[in-house]
């Protein structure tokens, strides 16, 4: 999940009618649990609907397939853990970003992405879902970071497609991802110290 904060417009589920608020939580929390449970491959949109407590008509008027549910859930959650804060300095922003994603990446939503990003080794129009969805949610929280710097001159241009801004997000992601070692704050303000700052530094 490499290096993305202005909050894209709430939109309705892909293909349905305007979501109704008051169902949001108790489908997301179903969601949660049975990606939880059984995974992304086994997980059904009737059992999204029975586990939630809603009518299958509730599930489908808003989402066709059980991709757009799911990405679009998935989305939206990750889209709760990039709210914008400003602390006035990069070094102060990249700090509270990437200690929310160590939050995050151990909360349920971390767990539902993660099992999204498994998935994609076997369900491929899950490839493109993903960019555009959480993946590009926390590219564009990422994105507002290094524009805020720029305007501050603490950076010059082109740092959100450079190396030292995917080495800000690598080394956790792979930890998390592969290695399945823990990723916690004192390793991510490890990284910060020992990589990210002394590679953006240099890159002026």
């Amino acid at each position: 999940m490499t290096a993305l904060v202005t909050e894209p417009p709430t939109r309705a589920g892909r293909g349905g009618r305007p979501r109704d608020p008051s169902r949001d939580d108790v489908i997301r929390a179903a969601i949660l649990q049975l990606l939880g449970e059984v995974g992304y491959g086994a997980l059904t949109m009737d059992a999204v609907a029975a586990e939630a407590g809603v009518g299958k008509a509730t599930i489908y008027r808003r989402w066709r397939t059980k991709q757009d549910l799911v990405v679009d859930t998935v989305s939206d959650l990750n889209r709760a853990w990039t709210v914008d804060v400003d602390t006035g300095s990069l070094e102060g922003d990249l700090r509270s970003l990437v200690h929310r994603m160590v939050e995050m990446m151990a909360s349920p939503v971390g767990a539902a992405t993660r099992s999204l990003l498994a998935a994609m080794q076997h369900e491929p129009a899950l490839i493109e879902a993903f960019r555009e969805g959480p993946l590009a949610v926390w590219r564009r929280a990422y994105d507002e970071l290094w524009a805020r710097a720029q305007a501050r001159g603490e950076v010059g241009p082109g740092l959100p497609q450079s190396i030292p801004a995917e080495a800000t997000t690598a080394l956790l992601v792979q930890r998390w991802m592969v290695t399945r070692e823990p990723v916690d704050a004192a390793y991510a303000d490890a990284v910060l110290e020992t990589v990210v700052l002394p590679l953006v530094r240099r890159a002026g």
